[in-house]
């Protein structure tokens, strides 16, 4: 497969902007990947196709306000600086990316807040636009990064083009998120809310978690044609003995196993050994999911409508087929579906 399989012309106004008032009220197209048939449905009719003991996987990482503007010294220019991962505790040291990049040097100094009571110096170049930072604080870790957090925002991708409000820090939050470390929310977890999850669990379907620190990389464009030369970024994942034992009993059960977006898929894809059962993993994967690919575990997948040249778009090609995603997001453009991590939901069925 070449990068320009996956073009489409996606105009400004199909990127929702918003999530839905209620989180489970997106619209959701269901394609059934066997026949390539479609369906129009609400978000909250997913519980129609599923029965007891099926098993949904859900990605329960924790998305942190990782977005925050400093003052350089001297100059006193703006400079966004893009949380990525903290490096090391007890020296506050973090790993970012800057904006823009042509001004920051080793040895330059930022200051955060209204009273720049948070100052970091830079104290390593690792990319073109990422860098180590230290941050100065005597005080105790949590208080720091209670305040570092403080004066962070939710980061939402570029392309959501408008002002980042303080309600996204929940908005861009699943409700079951636990473990801290996402600079980005696993997407196709935000159409569920409590009262279908509640739901779900009356009817007896299963729930199993994992753990993958979405970064960066799921919005970094892919700027090579042949596919197979695309590296991915690293993320780091967890899957513990519970989850493995849900997920293997659904198997073993001949149940439905369901992944809730494109990072449980390359997880578990990640982790799944090789009599095609899920074992346990933590460590970091960098796999590339694009068509054709084998899948071992899922036989359904909950996703997102993504943008053009994506990595998302190419897994969910991998999945359902090609010319049946392809042809999917053609209907999705001509009914209004809304694209992007607020928009609304793809089924993929057998």
């Amino acid at each position: 497969m070449k990068l320009s399989q996956f073009k489409f012309k996606l105009p400004e106004e199909k990127i929702a902007l918003y999530p839905p008032l209620h989180r489970d009220e997106a619209r959701m197209m269901v394609l059934h990947r066997t026949t390539g048939k479609i369906e129009h449905k609400l978000f909250k009719q997913i519980l129609d196709y599923y029965d007891e003991h099926d098993v949904f996987v859900f990605n329960d990482t924790k998305v942190f306000p990782a977005r925050l503007y400093g003052l350089k010294e001297k100059t006193g220019a703006r400079i966004e600086v893009f949380l990525l991962r903290e490096l090391n505790p007890e020296l506050r040291l973090w790993d970012v990316l800057v904006d823009p990049a042509r001004k920051i040097r080793i040895g330059n100094k930022l200051f955060f807040g209204d009273d720049g009571s948070i100052m970091a110096e830079v104290i390593d170049n690792t990319t073109s636009r990422g860098r180590t930072l230290r941050f100065l604080y005597d005080g105790p870790h949590d208080e720091f990064k209670r305040q570092l957090y403080a004066l962070g925002e939710a980061p939402l991708p570029k392309f959501i083009k408008r002002p980042t409000e303080p309600e996204d820090m929940e908005r861009f939050q699943t409700i079951y998120a636990r473990n801290e470390g996402a600079v980005t929310a696993p997407a196709s977890g935000l159409h569920f809310s409590r009262e279908l999850m509640k739901r779900m669990e009356i009817k007896g379907i299963d729930f199993a978690f994992l753990t993958m620190h979405c970064g960066l990389g799921t919005f970094r464009s892919t700027d090579v044609e042949d596919l197979t030369k695309h590296k991915m970024d690293s993320e780091q994942m967890f899957v513990e003995k519970e989850c493995c034992d849900i997920v293997n009993r659904g198997i073993d059960g001949g149940h439905k196993i369901v992944a809730v977006g494109t990072t449980v898929q390359r997880a578990m894809e990640t982790a799944v050994g090789a009599d095609n059962r899920l074992k346990e993993f933590e460590g970091w994967t960098n796999k590339f999911i694009f068509p054709p690919y084998q899948f071992h575990i899922a036989n359904a997948m909950v996703v997102n409508f993504q943008l053009p040249y994506s990595t998302l778009l190419m897994l969910t090609a991998a999945y359902g087929g090609y010319e049946n995603v392809m042809n999917a997001y053609k209907v999705a453009l001509k009914e209004d579906y809304k694209f992007g991590p607020y928009g609304d939901a793809m089924l993929i069925v057998d």
